[in-house]
């Protein structure tokens, strides 16, 4: 069968997984199989196994598991689900990650990206409006620099379907936007995605035990990511409940101290 999903076209044939990328996304085929060739090599088990690469196309094991999206997660799903995201971020060694590119929008290029679009805001109601006068406005004062960084392997993606729960472990798919990155920037992009609490809040980050700069970053980075989701849920979409926009506001206002 097959299943048109944004990028690509997943094509499954019993226990084997063919991704085919259909938007000419620069590099994605590439990263998607470096991250599964390194994960295969310093993770077993945390991915789909990679067979073959070429020409965009990524032939890869099926893996089961339930996406935890939209699933009642409990605190062995979500246990699980931290257990592998530390397999993720700390598996690639330091000498092999350094040569490892940067994973596509890290924080700099993300900082730009929002406030490119605040900047050209359209009136949207009181509440929102001043939500996105605040976010410009810390963004205007905010230099995430180096403090809090640590090193990590990045998947790139925050969408909580990638976690797949079969009972008895997690396990991640999707690495086509994956790289080196940083721990604190990881765990924000993960907390912030809507599908961390479109359907019910489920917090990850506090599973991690981070130093002072870490958490102060991973604060930050997380304001960040809300104003990218207040730009993103501000175009009435189908995909979420009704609401999620106003939600997103009281999010960002909250996390600004607005």
């Amino acid at each position: 069968m097959a299943d048109l999903v944004h990028t690509h076209v997943l094509d499954i044939d019993g226990d084997v997984v063919t991704k085919r990328y259909v938007d000419g996304k620069e590099g994605a085929a590439e990263r998607e199989w470096r991250a599964l060739t390194l994960l295969a090599e310093h993770a077993p088990g945390l991915t789909p196994r990679p067979i073959a690469f070429e020409d965009g196309v990524v032939r890869m094991t099926r893996i089961d598991g339930v996406p935890l999206r939209g699933l009642a997660a409990g605190e062995a799903p979500l246990t699980a689900m931290a257990e592998a995201l530390t397999r993720l971020y700390e598996a690639v060694p330091p000498g092999v990650l350094a040569a490892v590119p940067v994973r596509p929008w890290q924080v700099e290029a993300v900082t730009g990206q929002v406030m490119e679009w605040l900047a050209a805001w359209r009136p949207r109601g009181p509440e929102a409006d001043r939500a996105a006068e605040e976010g410009l406005r810390w963004l205007a004062g905010w230099r995430p620099g180096e403090s809090g960084v640590r090193p990590a392997f990045g998947a790139g993606d925050g969408n909580l379907a990638n976690f797949l729960w079969d009972g008895v472990r997690v396990r991640i798919v999707d690495f086509e936007d994956s790289g080196r990155s940083d721990l604190a920037f990881e765990l924000a992009e993960l907390s912030e995605h809507v599908s961390m609490w479109v359907d019910g809040e489920v917090e990850i980050a506090d599973r991690f035990e981070l130093s002072g700069p870490q958490a102060r970053r991973l604060r930050d980075c997380r304001r960040l990511q809300s104003l990218v989701w207040l730009f993103l849920l501000s175009h009435d979409s189908p995909r979420n409940p009704p609401g999620t926009f106003d939600r997103q506001v009281d999010r960002v206002l909250r996390s600004l101290g607005a």
